[in-house]
């Protein structure tokens, strides 16, 4: 048995690869947030008695997770202690000196994790060449220790001056630190994001610091559940590039997991773009907390090389997508000025939607959906897990409607109207951003809510195509399923792209590879396994700015090959920017590296539809400015030959989905159901 986890906010996904049969199972469960791992537990033994196996059975479990992001949105982190290069104690604050709002008088600050006090200055000093301009002065830093000592520290981060360029001041300072408090975690810069940018660099290394205990509690709390009724898989956990790591790598590293979970999301939807022959996806993902929006591109997802999460800059390869608090969870409410609105509070898995009855007050996007008859109350999870109406539609007639002078319908098609409209929105910013059209992409849903809203959303923005994959509540899960090891390099260096460059390119070239091979040599990763891809970070001379250009699977580099890089960049340019300049000099900042170990793949066997009837009968729902009559289908009964027409819905285990006026939908490759909006349909 082959598992992949996705633990959310609200419920914790489950796909389960059953290798004597060659199905994959989809199972759901609420997360447990005082502890995941509980969840998770109680996951696999609801999905083992469920599909007939045993724990012992599991062989090899690929776990997703927002322990780390949670951490950090909810400052849940430990007490640290910055380590720096004398007088440069306030990089974190003085930060780029970038103002977001520029008309706003009083601006918000970013946020600092560790206050001044807490900041230590050692005296050494790089130079940008890694040149020693000052030596570390070794017997100062046993005054270093005790001020550490002294200030309780859980955690501290190391991060001095140009040690991108040459790391040894910073090791010899965590050899120190280790030496004196070997229970003391260390994160070092030139470990966690060996990069030119001081700013970044000192925030990501802060980060990854601050979630060490984090991770490293919750890890230990997984690992003792292992040898419960035979369970003793071998365990790798996801990170933010869509690879897999082992839980050595999660421990030391765990900023890489501060995507790990929608990351899959990006994986699978890559992976159906090829199974059903469309190469150009936008995916969006709404579970209960969060809408994510990522784009597919010839088959395959992008990769950034900073992020940010809560407004703190992460210096890391991490899958592209644009995160809104926009899920089923999102709670409707009317503001001081009569506006309504829609999230980003979520009632998230405690207390829930209202319909839940866990406690409940404020209606939620899930309320509204059962309000209005999309969602059965019998059959939601599949049945596992009844909604309460009367009370939904209670809270929404007597917080929204009462307010707004609205009926109990109009409420419930307000509230509906502005989340698809800020959904809409973030879907526009992903592609416009990038100087693409909506109307040249297909609208691949998923996520426990996204079938909701998918092809309302799809005719605001013009587009035909909608793509309902099979399971989308658990599909980010099931990217997780076909993930491979992944482990990122990276080592700055300005470099001129031109041929008299070109020994000095190679041999960076070449360290890269030689040290991705021996990382994943060291993770037992067969020699046939391996796989290095490179790129680089270009910019043209003077720009503040790079674009990350893919270079492939590249071992000595010759004037050929570093041609077509360049051309590349230049393409990359013109199509983001709408311009480039193939006579200006183009340089490379940074040289990365993705060491790859291929894991095992499932083969999934073909799915039989249901032996029952496809109709399972009709419901009444609110569509039009009226209720009505609505057939609703059985998912899993599908057959080919069947097309239907909308207004209809259709149903699943783990999730609903609204096929509205104007569009029809029939079964493709895969098992994806695929929604079409007739040309001269109307907007639902």
């Amino acid at each position: 048995m082959r598992v992949a986890v996705d633990i959310g906010g609200t419920f914790t996904d489950l796909q389960i690869f059953d290798a004597r049969t060659a199905q994959v199972h989809a199972w759901k469960t609420p997360t447990t947030p005082a502890d995941p791992s509980i969840g998770l537990m109680r996951g696999l033994g609801e999905a083992a008695a469920r599909f007939g196996f045993t724990l012992a059975e599991i062989g090899l479990l690929l776990h997703g997770t927002t322990i780390a992001t949670n951490a950090v949105l909810e400052r849940r982190l430990a007490r640290g202690v910055l380590v720096t290069t004398a007088g440069f104690e306030d990089v974190l604050e003085i930060n780029r000196h970038v103002r977001r709002d520029i008309y706003g008088l009083a601006p918000n600050p970013l946020p600092t994790l560790i206050s001044r006090d807490r900041r230590l200055g050692v005296r050494e000093r790089m130079r940008a060449d890694g040149a020693v301009d000052t030596p570390l002065d070794e017997a100062s830093l046993q005054g270093l220790i005790e001020r550490i000592t002294a200030l309780g520290a859980e955690s501290v981060a190391v991060t001095l001056l140009n040690s991108h360029a040459n790391p040894a001041h910073e090791r010899l300072v965590a050899a120190h630190i280790a030496a004196a408090l070997p229970d003391l975690p260390v994160s070092i810069s030139a470990d966690v994001s060996p990069e030119i940018r001081e700013y970044e660099r000192s925030s990501t290394t802060v980060l990854n610091a601050l979630l060490v205990p984090v991770v490293r509690a919750y890890l230990d709390r997984l690992e003792k559940r292992i040898g419960e009724d035979g369970f003793r898989p071998a365990i790798f956990l996801v990170q933010s590039n869509g690879g897999v790591c082992s839980l050595r790598m999660a421990a030391e590293q765990p900023a890489r997991l501060l995507l790990s979970g929608p990351s899959g999301g990006v994986l699978a939807a890559a992976r159906i773009a090829n199974l059903i022959g469309r190469s150009d996806l936008v995916a969006v993902d709404m579970g209960g907390t969060s809408f994510d929006v990522s784009v597919i591109r010839d088959g395959r997802g992008s990769v950034i090389t900073q992020g940010e999460i809560d407004r703190l800059p992460v210096r890391l390869p991490m899958v592209e997508m644009r995160t809104i608090g926009a899920g089923g969870g999102s709670i409707a409410a009317v503001d001081a000025g009569g506006r309504l609105t829609v999230g980003p509070r979520s009632a998230g898995a405690t207390p829930g939607p209202v319909a839940y009855g866990r406690g409940g007050t404020e209606p939620t996007v899930t309320d509204t959906n059962l309000a209005l008859g999309r969602i059965d109350p019998d059959y939601f999870l599949g049945g596992t897990m009844q909604l309460d109406m009367p009370t939904a539609r209670a809270a929404i007639a007597e917080r929204v409607g009462l307010r707004l002078g609205l009926g109990l319908e109009a409420a419930s098609e307000g509230i509906l109207a502005v989340t698809n409209a800020g959904l809409g929105a973030a879907i526009r910013l992903s592609l416009f951003e990038k100087g693409l059209d909506p109307r040249d992409f297909a609208l691949l849903s998923f996520g426990g809510a996204g079938g909701l809203h998918a092809t309302d959303v799809a005719a605001e923005l013009g587009i035909g195509e909608v793509v309902f994959p099979r399971d989308p509540g658990t599909l980010s899960a099931y990217g997780i399923l076909f993930a491979d090891l992944a482990q990122d390099l990276a080592r700055s260096r300005l470099l001129r792209v031109e041929p008299a460059q070109l020994p000095a390119i190679a041999e960076a070239v070449a360290a890269l590879n030689a040290e991705a091979d021996a990382r994943l040599a060291r993770d037992g990763v067969a020699a046939a396994d391996r796989r290095v891809e490179i790129a680089a970070d270009m910019r043209y001379h003077g720009q503040a700015f790079e674009l990350l250009i893919p270079w492939g699977e590249i071992a000595t580099p010759d004037e050929t090959a570093l041609a077509r890089l360049v051309d590349d960049f230049h393409a990359t340019h013109r199509q983001r920017f709408s311009y480039a300049n193939p006579g200006e000099p183009v340089e490379i900042v940074t040289l990365r590296a993705t060491a790859i170990g291929r894991l095992q793949k499932p083969e999934p066997g073909a799915v039989t539809p249901a032996a029952r009837p496809a109709r399972k009968g009709t419901r009444r729902a609110y569509e039009g400015g009226a209720w009505r009559e609505l057939p609703v289908w059985d998912r899993d009964a599908l057959t080919a030959e069947l097309a239907i027409e909308g207004p209809a819905i259709v149903e699943e285990a783990f999730a609903t989905h609204w096929i509205g006026r104007g569009w029809s939908a029939r079964l493709g490759p895969a098992g994806a159901l695929i929604a079409t909006r007739d040309s001269n349909g109307e907007v639902s």
